[in-house]
């Protein structure tokens, strides 16, 4: 078995969003020419919308890997490492559209209170290379194109082997 895993968002949804978006360019690019001003506008925020979300996905690959010394979470800002030491990991259901869906959330906050409910504070405090700031990552399987169930039981096998 491998000591590292990786989770993005599934390259065909990132190349979907790109396909929308240049659809939704050149449905722009008729409309604003046809001279429907207050459609072009709100066409025009619905291409930036999708632009945006598309190069989220793209720029953000991998979204969470993880290995034996902790997580990496990649952002538009950059990555930040959490050391094992430092980071709970918990599996929690949401209200999404009216329905129940599950989220991977990493929280930095939690593993350095052991008072907190929920922590899981272990190893040392003295791992180099690793974010001390605290924060909560909120993850669905649209970030981690795959089950967060799944992805749940792979960093938990990761961590007991750390």
């Amino acid at each position: 078995m491998d000591n590292s895993a990786a989770w993005a968002p599934r390259p065909a949804l990132v190349g979907a969003g790109w396909a929308l978006t240049a659809a939704a360019g050149a449905a722009l690019a008729m409309l604003a020419t046809g001279g429907d001003r207050q459609g072009a506008l709100l066409l025009s925020l619905v291409t930036a919308a999708l632009a945006a979300l598309s190069a989220h996905g793209t720029v953000v690959r991998p979204r969470l890997a993880a290995d034996a010394g902790g997580v990496s979470v990649r952002t538009l800002g950059g990555t930040r490492r959490l050391a094992w030491s430092r980071v709970a990991v918990r599996l929690t259901d949401v209200r999404r559209f009216g329905r129940r869906v599950p989220v991977l959330e990493l929280d930095a906050d939690d593993a350095r209170d052991p008072g907190r409910a929920g922590s899981e504070q272990t190893g040392d405090a003295g791992d180099a290379g690793v974010s001390d700031e605290p924060g909560l990552v909120v993850l669905g399987w649209i970030e981690l194109g795959a089950d967060p169930h799944d992805v749940h039981d792979e960093l938990l096998r990761l961590r007991r082997r750390a």
